[in-house]
């Protein structure tokens, strides 16, 4: 105290009321280092209340090192000076509930025991509260910061409540620890939020924040959920190398500048929901454990996202531009998304690189058995513009898809096959053959009468689709792989096209049967094995019908007849063939086999043989004539398909 040897604390009671009694409001004081009670800070306050308003109003007011041993109460007080609570000690409760600080405000190193109460107190000049440490609650909500706010290095080991809190210069709180939920649901960063390096060991609530200057969460620590539900991020948003312990929240979210999340870990889920990138030019790498959910989110200019996680769901998200997915172990779950710009999703063999070179570490699929990508769906979607590259299709979902013939198929892009092997059904030998298959097809084959195993029967989200859907599914896929050039590709799809015209319910019952002997005899001009099968069997039969009904017994002797005019001259002579005689054994010997083996070689080409036949053998050998060539042409015709380029 000026003018004695002791502080407020330990003068004599009639040195601290004359002090008191001279003391007016907006009087500037410095009482560091003093030990306050409760009744000396209320004695103190009240030499500073104005009669007229029963406001307390300090001028520059020094507490530096004070311990407040009881409830230090400056609520609704008016610091017009600056205000240095440096290394406080607030052992009970302290509230500067609605307080106005004019010029700086410094809590740095401070040490709140007790609750902290900061609700609506305006700082007009910087606050600081570096190194400060919250054991209990710290409540800042609806406060104003109209300069800068330093947090940097604090620890909050209760809960840290900042909801609507208006920050309107930057906010620092760069390496600080939050122990319990930090809440800054609904406040306002008018300039950079900044909180790089910070540990939320409870959860970080910003929902509704709106950060006007860039948001600054590199390096960042969440240990439980993150929510950013509805924050409007005005320009960019850093969360590089940041870390989410449990679920990441951004549903809603608008993102109006970059939003960097290069290299962050999620081992929970990701939702981005609804959310709005408008000017992002890239989203990632990142690595999620759990699922990635963009559904209904927009992005709004050209981008690139590079994602490592276990499940993306792009329902109904819209790019406005051209765009690039690249992925790496996930299941993508595309239904309905829509785009007006060439977009290509691409499963990436190797680990994504960060700007820095170093590769993007992904602990968390280490057990994975490799870093294949699957399509779940693509129902929806206008595949005019979307180009898929080596991806795993087995599982993906095509009916609803629109202009499917205009899909591009790159790399090892990979569909299911039909069950291997060979299968009883009602006590016959079935073997199905090898081709691509839709997940459809395996869903509504599972699900028929006296199926087989191997079908796959979950498919998740197939429905009813059947015969009649799935037929122009495999016809546009067709057409798509012959547009690039992929004919044994596109021979599969037209096999599984034939196959669903065949089984569907709305074709009449001649065109069934007709399509189900084109399938008999040649698996539509697609199996050679099974034309030449036939073709061999037709030869068979029509050697062993010859032999036994169509060769003559022996070859027909030529006669010559005449008759002599009894008085000389000319004699005119007519030559004639016995008819062929039914043979009557014995029919299976090596001269006939020959024969009958050159007729039927004959008949394979078309040719007529010249052998003498009995009137069955002439039309054996006309019916052999008639099929046998088909049969070989169909054969030919399938080689063709499966060589053609």
């Amino acid at each position: 105290m000026p003018g004695h040897t002791a502080c407020l604390a330990h003068i004599s009671d009639a040195q601290r009321a004359t002090y008191l009694a001279g003391l007016a409001p907006g009087d500037t004081i410095d009482h560091r280092g003093t030990s306050f009670t409760e009744q000396l800070l209320s004695d103190l306050l009240d030499a500073f209340r104005d009669p007229a308003t029963m406001e307390v109003r300090l001028g520059s007011a020094i507490f530096e090192s004070v311990t407040f041993e009881g409830d230090a109460r400056f609520d609704s007080a008016t610091f017009e000076g600056a205000a240095d609570f440096g290394a406080v000690t607030f052992k009970g409760a302290c509230n500067f509930a609605s307080a106005t600080f004019e010029a700086r405000a410094g809590f740095e190193s401070a040490t709140f025991k007790g609750d902290a109460g900061f609700e609506s107190a305006t700082f007009k000049g910087d606050a600081g509260f570096e190194s400060a440490t919250f054991r209990r609650d710290a409540w800042f909500e609806s406060a104003t910061f109209r300069r800068d706010a330093n947090f940097t290095s604090a620890t909050f080991e209760g809960h840290a409540l900042f909801a609507s809190s208006t920050f309107e210069s930057r906010a620092r709180f760069g390496s600080a620890t939050f122990e319990g939920h930090a809440l800054f649901a609904s406040s306002t960063f008018e300039s950079h939020a900044e909180f790089g390096s910070s540990t939320f060991d409870g959860d970080a609530w910003f929902e509704s924040a709106t950060i006007e200057g860039s948001g600054w969460y590199e390096s960042a620590t969440f240990r439980r959920d993150a929510w950013f539900e509805s924050a409007t991020f005005r320009r960019d948003a850093w969360f590089e190398s940041a870390t989410f312990r449990r679920d990441a929240w951004f549903e809603s979210a608008a993102f109006n500048g970059a939003a960097w999340f290069e290299s962050v870990t999620i081992d929970g889920d990701a939702c981005f929901a609804l959310a709005t990138f408008t000017n992002a030019d890239r989203f990632g790498p990142l690595v999620c454990a759990g699922q990635v959910k963009l559904s209904g989110a927009t992005f709004g200019s050209p981008v690139t996202l590079s994602v490592v996680a276990r499940h993306l769901v792009c329902r109904r998200t819209r790019w406005s531009s051209t765009a690039e997915i690249q992925l790496r172990y996930a299941t993508l779950d595309f239904a309905h998304a829509v785009f007006e710009y060439p977009l290509t999703i691409a499963a990436e063999s190797d680990p994504f690189l960060l700007t820095d070179g170093r590769q993007l570490v992904e602990a968390a699929f280490a057990a994975a058995p490799g870093p294949g990508v699957r399509v779940a769906s693509l129902r929806g979607v206008d595949a005019a513009h979307l180009v898929l590259s080596d991806l795993d299709l087995a599982g993906c979902l095509f009916v609803g898809t629109v202009h499917l013939d205009q899909l591009r198929l790159e790399g090892a892009c990979t569909f299911d096959t039909a069950p291997p092997g060979v299968h009883w059904r009602r006590r016959l030998p079935v073997r199905f053959t090898e081709r691509r298959i839709l997940a459809e097809e395996h869903h509504w084959r599972a699900g028929r009468a006296g199926a087989v195993q191997g079908w796959n029967v979950e498919v998740v989200g197939a429905g009813r689709a059947g015969p009649i859907q799935l037929a122009p599914v495999y016809r546009a896929l067709r057409k798509s792989f012959e547009d690039s050039k992929h004919e044994p590709g596109a021979a599969d799809f037209y096999y599984g096209e034939m196959e669903m015209r065949r089984h569907a319910g709305d074709i009449p019952r001649s065109e069934r049967g007709l399509l189900t002997a084109y399938w008999a005899l040649s698996g539509y001009g697609l199996r050679a094995s099974r034309a030449l099968a036939w073709l061999g069997a037709a030869m068979l039969l029509t050697i062993v019908l010859l032999m036994v009904f169509g060769l003559a017994r022996d070859t027909p002797k030529q006669t010559a007849t005449g008759t002599v005019p009894a008085g000389g001259g000319k004699v005119t002579f007519e030559i004639d063939k016995d008819d062929p005689a039914n043979p009557t054994g014995p029919w299976f010997t090596g001269e006939r086999f020959e024969k009958a083996l050159g007729v039927t070689l004959n008949s394979v080409v078309f040719r007529s043989s010249g052998q003498d036949l009995t009137t069955a053998g002439t039309y054996i050998e006309m019916a052999s004539r008639l099929t046998e060539p088909v049969l070989l042409g169909l054969a030919v015709l399938a080689i063709r398909n499966r060589v053609k380029r």
